[in-house]
């Protein structure tokens, strides 16, 4: 037996020479793709001869490896090497492409060099930088199977990525100085597969990068396709299975749905693993400019009368309190403030004087225009820009939106309404303006009663009323769901009055609306009646009174002699979730996978990736008046 077995192995050996193929012995923790990569062969290659191993790659296992097709040999790489800037002045007429010309820079080049020229055109009188650079001449050998591909119209990362059955980050690491937007024409590296092997792109569907941990029932919940739907499109997921990072094909008219099912609650201080000081810059309108500092008194008046002011230093008392609580868990903060002033000129200002490029994150600013201008300038630096006080016109790429959006606010606040099987009746009262408001929640519950403001006799126009006898009959003995939609004061003053008036023993009347704005609030609405209707409502953050721990505001108190803001709350808690998040991934965007919630003082935090954007809050309250305080409501 043992003489056969040689014979065999001889056998073998002969005819592995004669066709110049090789062996490998397969060692403890190599993958297919190391293999491929030191033999400068495809794995498809080594599948095509090894089909065993597609299911099972075990250490010491025996595999053929054919001759490599590429020709390794030293290739000649021009590097270009920045060693400086030359100042320029915009003149008449002068244009990105002209001055790339003049100066042989690409316009990418003189952008990245003038960030605000990323949000702005270029301007006459314009003053910029353009970069100067040196030619080095590299000889290196391919380390990987890799071939020459030129970008074709409509590609962008994730087509060829797709195309050549690699992820996006591995084709980025083929290609480091890859533009973030590429251009039909680019020269990128590619995996040196076939032609044949190129995945066909098809117009027809959309494709979709896979998010760190994201599994199969995750995928369901968002695109709305199960594994098997999944894998019939896309048949590598049978043998490879779902990866980080991987491109899918999907159909074009999946769209990621709003999830509102719980999440356990993230401990994150159980799992932190990155300890490097972490470098956040936060851009918020200070205005010191307009502050004399010499005169206590002017200043304390400023910051009194100025709400913005007010709203701006409560958010960095909180921030401050956040990067002290986690310095004591062990997470140094590198913090830059800057002063946006709330001008645009100053933020454009900012971005052209620092370098954000190595910053885990910025906070801010809170103008919305100024926040998209910083948002673009960083995107293709993969910044993380955290919109905290503010809702952006666009959620990029890069944009962290920790305010929840008004539709999920709604839609948390109807599910509440339709779980509650306690109540017998449902009626909504709404102004002429928010008609479409009450027919949208007359579908939702078909048997409600509708009752909407009388119009003024004379103007024709809207009078913000109802008539005590447009409320006779309408409430019977139990617990009745009143939806109040409004954003007249008058109005939700005077239907506050009345439905109080309407509560007795047999009659409970529960408060309730969509959208909780400034019409609920002020001199002419009694908190005692919507304690007494029980007012209900869904809010980004919860009462501070019903906090978890008094230790922030014990330490606040003594830091600076009064109680938190809902202000001061969210910057501490914006700012640890941050830190926190920071030191439990590599970065902001690992850690920020839509299964993991966390909650802190005031505010909770669970980010949902868009498909072709970035990541939207959707953690929220629902609240109650309780004996004149604002409740979690259950």
């Amino acid at each position: 037996m043992r003489l056969i077995l040689c014979l065999i192995c001889i056998v073998l050996a002969l005819q592995l020479n004669s066709q110049n193929y090789k062996t490998h012995t397969v060692k403890a923790g190599e993958s297919i793709e190391d293999i491929a990569k030191t033999y400068l062969v495809t794995p498809f290659d080594i599948y095509a001869l090894n089909p065993d191993a597609k299911s099972e790659l075990r250490p010491g296992a025996t595999l053929i490896i054919p001759n490599s097709k590429v020709k390794n040999e030293p290739i000649q790489e021009e590097i270009r090497e920045l060693i400086g800037y030359k100042n320029h002045k915009v003149k008449r007429k002068e244009t990105l492409y002209s001055l790339s010309k003049t100066y042989g820079v690409t316009e990418e080049e003189i952008k990245k060099a003038n960030r605000f020229l990323y949000a702005e055109n270029l301007k006459r009188g314009d003053r910029i930088r353009i970069p100067k650079y040196r030619t080095i001449i590299n000889k290196q050998t391919l380390s990987n199977t890799v071939k020459k591909y030129t970008v074709l119209p409509k590609e962008g990362k994730w087509r060829i990525a797709y195309k050549f059955g690699i992820t996006v980050e591995e084709l980025e690491s083929l290609n480091p100085n890859m533009n973030e937007v590429i251009q039909p024409g680019d020269q990128l590296n590619v995996p040196n597969i076939s032609t044949k092997e190129e995945r066909a792109i098809d117009t027809t569907y959309r494709y979709y990068e896979v998010q760190p941990k994201e599994g199969f029932y995750r995928l369901n919940i968002k695109l709305g396709l199960n594994q098997e739907e999944l894998e019939a499109l896309n048949p590598e997921l049978k043998e490879g299975g779902l990866k980080s990072g991987m491109v899918l094909k999907i159909p074009a008219n999946a769209t990621s749905t709003v999830v509102t099912a719980a999440v356990e609650t993230t401990e994150l201080v159980d799992n932190l693993k990155n300890f490097k000081t972490k470098k956040i810059a936060m851009m918020l309108p200070f205005q010191l400019h307009r502050i004399d500092t010499d005169s206590v008194q002017e200043t304390k008046e400023l910051i009194r009368n100025r709400k913005l002011l007010s709203v701006v230093l409560d958010f960095y008392a909180g921030a401050l309190m956040a990067i002290d609580s986690a310095k004591q868990l062990g997470i140094s903060t590198d913090l830059k403030v800057l002063d946006t002033r709330y001008q645009a000129a100053k933020t454009r200002e900012l971005l052209e004087s620092n370098d954000f490029s190595d910053y885990d994150a910025v906070i801010g600013p809170m103008n919305s225009e100024a926040f998209d201008r910083v948002a673009r300038a960083l995107r293709g630096e993969k910044v993380p820009v955290i919109a905290a006080l503010n809702k952006p016109n666009e959620v990029y790429t890069n944009v962290f939106q920790t305010i929840p959006e008004d539709k999920l606010l709604a839609k948390a606040m109807l599910d509440f309404v339709k779980a509650d099987s306690t109540k017998n009746n449902v009626v909504i009262i709404s102004d002429l303006k928010h008609k479409p408001v009450s027919s949208k929640l007359k579908a939702e519950f078909p048997l409600a009663k509708q009752i909407y403001s009388r119009k003024d006799k004379k103007s024709g126009k809207d009078g913000f009323f109802i008539y005590p006898l447009d409320l006779e009959n309408v409430f019977s003995p139990g617990k009745t769901i009143v939806f109040l939609e409004t954003d007249s004061n008058p109005f939700a003053s005077s239907v506050i009055s009345m439905l109080n008036g309407l509560v007795n023993e047999d009659v409970e009347i529960v408060l309730t609306t969509l959208d909780k704005n400034s019409a609920f609030e002020g001199k002419n609405i009694d908190n005692g009646h919507l304690s007494n209707l029980k007012f209900h409502y869904p809010s980004v953050n919860r009462a501070f009174e019903e906090a978890k721990s008094k230790s922030f505001e014990k330490a606040y108190r003594k830091a600076y002699g009064v109680s938190p803001s809902k202000y001061a709350c969210r910057g501490f808690d914006v700012t640890l979730d941050i830190l926190l998040r920071l030191a439990s991934g590599d970065d902001l965007f690992e850690a920020s996978s839509s299964d993991i919630a966390t909650e802190h003082v005031e505010n909770k935090f669970r980010y949902k990736k868009a498909l072709f954007g970035g990541y939207t809050n959707e953690e929220l309250y629902i609240v109650k008046y309780d004996n004149f305080n604002i409740i979690k409501a259950n």
